[in-house]
């Protein structure tokens, strides 16, 4: 079998590590893929948001199974483009993936099917907005109805930066024609979690819940990134809150998509907030997580695979999904000034030390090959991933390998996995 990857980042290199281990798969090809994926696959040079040019190039490739990493190319229709043209690929289809690509979408979804997020309103007009904002009060979260990378949601703890906030968005347009809608809705107080489920419309299996640690600095501190590290699993997801979301958040999600009349299909993350009073959800997204999935995949035992065919033929509920009982620590090491702006082009160094380290693995996102070099080209840049028995060793372990990596302006949290140290005492 030959399998494609869309995407360049460390996901898909994840993904690309995964699926090579397969027995069924013989080659993947990665378009864009990255230095690190160039080491393992064959990188084509088409851009992850150029369904036109992923189309002929599984059909010239005579490409088996697609799988789709980022949420833009989901989001213009990748998948209903590869179906339309009889070729198997894993991943909602554009309508679907409205749970992510729209914020409004998806809590109307949510408030109609019962399913518990913070309370809201939607607004096209920015001075209506801030009149809500104003009788609200704060703290409060202002969200771009589009994709923003990750960074269209603004935690706003004074009006003034509720104030900017509505501002950035849909005035000065920060994240285009993804602001000219917005959710205002309270700031939930508790502990995120993130919940990767695999689910084919009817069958829904849940991947090790994992944290993901989206500011750029230590203690949560900083504008949001795309997330600046993550592990798994989870501790603050018990045994009784899984089945409260399963059964409150992720199964109501699936059926109630079915009953608009969209069947989801594809990996369901549910972005999620522990509170006193049970999760809520804060974010529904149609993918895998970045970087959660550099801490869960390495942790999903057996063949993905064949999870993924067996879900885009719709027969999950047969497929086995079995993680290991292990711990997985992922630390993202970003480039100077990220997530503003970054300089590219800085060599790496000290990745061959890490090739001897037992229970290391390092994901490429923003890595590129120059002049024999490895260098950045990008914000987030690499992802280490160390196993262990357990967090607190798993974390020991990370931390140790990230020690030996250095590139000029590296900058990395030093408390991912700090959290869950809480519930293990």
């Amino acid at each position: 079998m030959k399998a494609l990857v869309v995407g360049g980042g460390g996901r898909e290199h994840v993904l690309v590590w995964k699926v090579l281990s397969s027995p069924h798969v013989d080659q993947v090809l990665a378009a864009p893929g990255n230095a690190g994926i160039g080491e393992v696959a064959e990188c084509a040079e088409v851009e992850a948001e150029d369904v036109d040019g992923l189309l002929r190039l599984a059909e010239d490739e005579k490409v088996d199974l697609t799988i789709v990493g980022p949420e833009a190319p989901l989001a213009l229709g990748i998948v209903d483009r590869f179906r339309e043209a009889g070729l198997k690929i894993f991943g909602p289809t554009k309508e679907a993936a409205k749970i992510e690509s729209s914020k409004v979408f998806a809590k109307e979804l949510m408030a109609k099917y019962g399913i518990p997020t913070a309370r809201f309103e939607v607004f096209d007009d920015p001075n209506r907005a801030r009149d809500y904002v104003r009788k609200a009060g704060t703290p409060i979260v202002v969200k771009a109805d589009g994709l923003a990378a990750g960074k269209g949601s603004i935690v706003c703890r004074t009006l003034d930066e509720a104030y900017g906030a509505v501002e950035r968005i849909m005035e000065e347009k920060e994240f285009g024609d993804a602001g000219n809608l917005i959710v205002v809705e309270e700031m939930l107080v508790g502990e995120e979690a993130s919940i990767l489920a695999i689910t084919d419309g009817e069958a829904i299996k849940p991947l090790l819940p994992s944290q993901d640690h989206k500011p750029v600095y230590d203690g949560d501190r900083g504008p949001n990134t795309g997330g600046m590290g993550a592990y798994a699993p989870a501790p603050v997801v018990t045994e009784e809150v899984a089945r409260t979301v399963m059964e409150g958040i992720l199964r109501p999600a699936v059926e109630g998509m079915a009953k608009e009349g969209t069947e989801y299909r594809g990996v369901l993350y549910a972005g999620l907030m522990i509170t006193r009073e049970g999760p809520k959800v804060l974010e529904f997204n149609c993918r895998f997580g970045d970087p959660e999935s550099q801490a869960v995949l390495p942790l999903f035992e057996g063949d993905l695979v064949e999870v993924l065919e067996a879900t885009i033929e719709g027969r999950l509920e047969e497929a086995e999904v079995r993680n290991s009982q292990g711990a997985a620590v992922c630390v993202v090491l970003a480039s100077g000034g990220y997530p503003g702006k970054y300089e590219k082009g800085k060599v790496i160094e000290g990745l061959d030390e890490l090739q001897d380290m037992e229970d290391v693995l390092v994901f490429h996102a923003g890595t590129a090959k120059r002049d024999g070099k490895l260098v950045t080209n990008g914000g987030r840049v690499l992802g280490v991933t160390a196993l262990g028995p357990d967090i607190p060793r798993a974390i020991e372990r990370a931390y140790e390998a990230v020690a030996k990596v250095h590139f000029e302006g590296m900058h990395y949290r030093r408390d991912i996995g700090r959290k869950a140290l809480r519930h293990l005492e």
